[in-house]
């Protein structure tokens, strides 16, 4: 089974006297960043419709799960047996229109299911158990999502879209450098406010801009002498190469 050669591997890596000198001083600490890098890694090869690299870093995710796995089995925690165990356990218990005996499912039996869940967490706050460690524009759009829930929330998209207007005005009224600092991120707070009114992923949105501007960058700076040109002069650059790119998408 490969999943149990992949453990029987990570094991050697962790042995204290014959393992890897680099894995064998790591903590879930040290190692979470991978995490975090490596499901983006996913994300990307998602995004380029690039399977062969997907299955690569689908992977790399797993060594991840098994990595903190058997560091929480020498530790005494948990087992990478309880990892899979929660987990089908968690998926059954909230889909019990397929193996259980409710009539219908569907994402509201789901999201009511989460919440029953959560009302057993010490932390009884509608926001609690969202994680710190979500991408910052993730995390602001679940914390709005959770607020939403308990009727926190703009009746359409006219609300976030004047806050926007709002929260620019008095960043253009700060010189205060932390002042803008603060002001620049209830701005931020408010686009992602009126992306989620509008249904839009506001990371999504913000990965296809960085996408777009990276193409297009990407065009204009091979020309000879780009980095002496004027401003003026990239900047007609620029508007060619986003002509061309509208040009060849539609």
């Amino acid at each position: 089974m490969s999943l149990e050669r992949l453990r029987g591997i990570m094991r050697r890596l962790r042995d204290p006297k014959t393992g890897c000198e680099w894995d064998t001083v790591q903590t879930f600490a040290t190692i979470a960043p991978y995490t975090i890098e490596e499901a983006y890694e996913v994300a990307d090869a998602i995004a380029r419709n690039d399977m062969d690299s997907l299955a690569d870093e689908l992977g790399d995710l797993q060594l991840q799960v098994v990595f903190h796995a058997q560091m929480a089995e020498e530790a005494g925690h948990f087992t990478l047996e309880d990892v899979l165990d929660r987990i089908c356990d968690k998926m059954e218990r909230r889909h019990p229109h397929i193996f259980g005996d409710a009539e219908h499912g569907g994402h509201q039996l789901w999201e009511q299911i989460k919440a029953e869940e959560r009302a057993s967490n010490p932390d009884k706050s509608a926001l609690g158990g969202v994680a710190l460690a979500l991408p910052a524009l993730e995390r602001a759009a679940k914390l709005q999502r959770r607020a939403a829930r308990v009727g926190f929330d703009w009746p359409d998209a006219s609300g976030p879209r004047a806050k926007i207007d709002e929260e620019l005005a008095e960043l253009d009224a700060e010189s205060d450098h932390h002042r803008m600092l603060d002001e620049l991120g209830d701005l931020l707070f408010a686009v992602v406010n009126l992306a989620r009114h509008l249904n839009i992923e506001p990371e999504a949105a913000l990965r296809q801009a960085n996408t777009k501007f990276e193409q297009r960058f990407r065009a204009i700076e091979t020309g000879p002498g780009f980095a002496a040109m004027s401003l003026e002069q990239k900047e007609d650059l620029w508007i060619a190469a986003k002509k061309a790119q509208a040009d060849s998408s539609a």
